[in-house]
This record gives C-alpha cells, structure tokens and sequence, in this order.
C-alpha cells in the first residue's frame, strides 16, 4: 500500500502541474480539496478522475463518489487497491 500511495502522490504532482511540492511535502491522509492539505478544486477533481481511468483502469459510475475517494492520498489508495483493472 505504501508503494501506491507514493505513486499517486507523484502522479498527482505530475498531473496537476504541482512544481513546488515534492511527494514528502504531501501528508497522505490530509484532505486533497478545501482549505487544508493540498486544496485542489472541481477541475482537479477531474484530472483526478482521468488519472484513475488512465493508470488504474478504474471508471467512477457515480460523480458524487469522487467525494468520497479523493478524501485523502491514502483513500484514495485504499480505493484503487480494491477496485483496479490494470
């Protein structure tokens, strides 16, 4: 699980152009959206949709699920482990 999370902390940096974050700056259960943690908002929730299609083969049926999943980098972990295809 460790090995994911650092994976998806560096395809998140990648993918949302993060260029003054390293993968050690991110707290894996910090929350990803509002005022803590990383703070992203909707259109990164969207590119975060697209990397998890992309890399994980795995295809959100429900928005509202994002809510849930991208709570944090080790849910988000969590998630992935249970329900990837590739």
């Amino acid at each position: 699980m460790e090995q994911l999370i650092q994976k998806l902390k560096q395809e998140i940096i990648e993918v949302l152009n993060l260029e003054d974050i390293k993968p050690d700056d991110i707290d894996a259960n910090a929350p990803l959206f509002g005022t803590e943690g990383l703070g992203l908002d909707s259109i990164d929730a969207l590119e975060l949709i697209v990397l998890m299609e992309k890399n994980y083969g795995i295809r959100l049926q429900d928005p509202n699920q994002g809510k849930e999943i991208f709570k944090s980098i080790s849910v988000m972990a969590d998630y992935i482990s249970k329900n990837r295809t590739k």
